[in-house]
């Protein structure tokens, strides 16, 4: 396998890079205990705030394991990040919400957000931004 043209190793280096620019980021706004990972939730349930968001739909959203997710959703909530609620159509169910720093943090980052995602795309047009989502939600189906 050659390193330079192996599609996986290359999605990792990406991957890599782009954590590493959010994480530098967070410092960088003194955005303590947060880590990239958590930051993106913070961000979906940001942008999803209006709808009960459980731990499932963290899972799906970011394709990672109960386990995981629970391990992640913990820390958050330990660290002030995230409440989660009880809904009153199941009692197994908790909701999870963002607390007011949370929102405060993200409202204070979106432009942040913003030049890290216009730094990703720097360069590429629409249609190529367009047939990489296209590629990339292939590559996902194929290895699930």
């Amino acid at each position: 396998m050659n390193i330079e043209t192996s599609i996986g190793i290359q999605i990792r280096t990406l991957s890599n890079l782009i954590r590493r620019r959010v994480n530098s980021a967070t410092e960088e706004h003194r955005i303590d205990r947060i880590t990239g990972m958590q930051f993106w939730i913070i961000g979906y349930l940001y942008e999803n705030i209006e709808k009960d968001i459980f731990q499932k739909d963290i899972e799906n959203r970011f394709e990672i394991r109960r386990s995981t997710a629970t391990k992640i959703l913990q820390l958050m909530e330990k660290n002030g990040l995230i409440e989660r609620q009880s809904v009153p159509f199941d009692a197994r169910l908790k909701k999870i919400i963002l607390t007011q720093m949370s929102i405060k943090i993200t409202e204070g980052f979106q432009q942040k957000a913003m030049e890290i995602e216009n730094q990703l795309t720097k360069g590429l047009t629409k249609e190529e931004i367009e047939s990489f989502m296209a590629i990339i939600n292939k590559m996902k189906k194929n290895i699930e």
